[in-house]
């Protein structure tokens, strides 16, 4: 199996753990294939790179059965935009904080690349937004895992946001931004808004406030088969479009349209990895702080 590996600039002393994992990915016959800057930071901290290249061509990724974030969720959400519409499936290893995506650890990778190898995983869809209106200035990038948000510049002041979901219109907000999330980002960007936590089976998306200015103005869920219209007035004259982790600028009364996208994402799960248990264990969920370890299943 040939997977692509994919990383940021990270931490010096994550260097020989990842030059380790490439090798046990060798011993369990996988061929990985480095982006270049995961091999430009690799040899800038003295690791030898004896693994092929990931290649693309017409900017597209070639000859690939798997793609390997290495590094948090921002990494992973920078990985399904490079895979885009190929179909690629995604794995995520956790070198960051908080991973609801990258849900592997670093310590777990010779367990996880002898079940890749096996065949021991499983591929679950995302569905993912996809925005129409924002010009050229997206290119072929213009879809999102997480969510899309609207949000003011720099120290101006609240921008507005008038809402149509599909030929039904919902609101008008007054807040520093708005948030759609599809339910694989309503543990994100969403929840620390406020916003409810979406089963990624779902078919719904979240739009979530960010900082209103009316305090009675909270999450909505909505159906993901209706489309969503947006059009924005900021103070300014512009405001930011964010789509994960890529961002531009727009003028304001820009309308821009934000719907499911005609594919999905295929993420990598491990046997004993479901979304249920990320839950449990990144939330820490069941833990009695009076009584001692958290409360789950004895298979955990």
């Amino acid at each position: 199996m040939r997977i692509g590996v994919h990383g940021r600039s990270m931490a010096s002393s994550l260097a020989p753990q990842v030059a380790d994992l490439l090798k046990r990915m060798d011993a369990h016959g996988l061929v990985p294939l480095l982006d270049e800057d995961i091999t430009a930071w690799l040899r800038s901290n003295g690791q030898e790179v004896a693994a092929g290249a990931l290649t693309r061509t017409a900017g597209r990724l070639k000859d690939i059965d798997m793609v390997m974030s290495l590094g948090g969720d921002g990494t992973f959400l920078d990985s399904v935009a490079m895979v885009g519409r190929a179909g690629i499936p995604v794995l995520g290893i956790n070198l960051g904080r908080l991973g609801f995506l990258s849900n592997i650890a670093l310590d777990s990778t010779d367990m996880a690349m002898e079940s890749i190898a096996k065949g021991r995983f499983t591929l679950e869809e995302r569905s993912l937004l996809q925005v129409d209106g924002a010009g050229q200035a997206l290119g072929e990038r213009n879809f999102a895992l997480n969510e899309v948000s609207l949000h003011k510049r720099d120290s101006s002041s609240m921008i507005t946001v008038h809402a149509t979901v599909g030929d039904q219109f919902l609101n008008t907000y007054w807040a520093d931004g708005l948030i759609v999330a599809t339910p694989t980002g309503s543990t994100a960007y969403s929840l620390s808004c406020g916003g409810p936590l979406l089963d990624p089976r779902c078919d719904a998306l979240v739009i979530t406030p960010i900082a209103p200015h009316n305090l009675n103005v909270r999450p909505f869920v909505v159906p993901d088969r209706y489309p969503i219209r947006l059009v924005a007035e900021a103070r300014g004259g512009k405001y930011l479009l964010n789509l994960d982790s890529r961002s531009i600028t727009l003028e304001a009364s820009t309308e821009i349209t934000i719907a499911r996208a005609p594919f999905t994402v295929q993420l990598v799960h491990l046997e004993g990895h479901d979304f249920m248990s990320t839950l449990r264990n990144k939330l820490i969920w069941g833990l009695d702080v009076r009584s001692g370890p958290p409360l789950m299943r004895p298979n955990d």
